[in-house]
């Protein structure tokens, strides 16, 4: 997998570099940041401007590029043995999982449950996550409805966010729970609703109703962790 970005870079050298394979150099670098990846002993190899932007697919690679070993999902007991979870049912920009990942290492999720996703998507959500998708456990899976009975053996809370939802501020979070965040265009599907414990929203100001569902994950995440 070729991530590249020198903050992505950065990131892995200093939280996780043993998933550095090979980095690639398309331009003249710090001298701290060269003496970082020697200090790893790192394999460095020199790559021309036309090699590094076929590389990134015509990213902004400024200059850093690094073969990563592949990013495995854990597996389903794991995912379920976890204490508070992020459900995305639907989400398919790679902007707004990379967001919701960033959110949820950032406040402390424990893990991610998301559509089956490709390479090239990975790599995307790798990205845009700023590295954070390396640091928190992730399960993927074609539907997540029938992962609630499951959430629910294990005594987690299922919350379903919508707008018809009780205002998040105003409940007890539970100190095990799973939030399902539909899909940008139409929300959590009815069957999902049905299934959930409490439907929870976000109370909204000047006759506003629309917000990016990461930016309204961040929200309610923090004050489920925080309630």
């Amino acid at each position: 997998m070729i991530i590249y970005g020198k903050q992505i870079l950065l990131y892995i050298l200093q939280r996780c570099p043993e998933k550095i394979e090979e980095v690639y150099l398309a331009k003249e670098i710090d001298k701290k940041i060269f003496s970082a990846l020697v200090k790893h002993k790192l394999k460095i190899i020199r790559v021309d401007s036309k090699k590094a932007q076929a590389m990134a697919r015509g990213g902004n690679h400024q200059g850093f590029l690094a073969k990563i070993s592949p990013l495995a999902a854990v597996d389903k007991k794991e995912i379920l043995s976890l204490k508070s979870l992020i459900v995305l049912c639907g989400i398919s920009d790679i902007g707004n999982i990379g967001s919701i990942f960033r959110s949820a290492y950032s406040l402390g999720v424990d893990g991610i449950v998301l559509s089956k996703l490709g390479e090239n998507a990975i790599e995307g959500v790798v990205r845009t996550s700023s590295g954070a998708m390396l640091s928190v456990p992730f399960f993927m899976m074609a539907n997540p409805l029938e992962l609630i009975h499951e959430l629910k053996d294990k005594g987690k809370i299922c919350y379903g966010a919508d707008m018809g939802g009780e205002e998040i501020s105003c409940i007890s979070p539970a100190s095990e729970w799973a939030l399902f965040m539909g899909s940008e265009g139409e929300g959590l599907s009815n069957k999902i609703k049905q299934k959930m414990d409490k439907i929870v929203s976000i109370e909204m100001k000047n006759n506003f109703n629309s917000l990016n569902v990461g930016v309204a994950t961040g929200i309610l995440i923090h004050r489920l962790k925080n309630g």
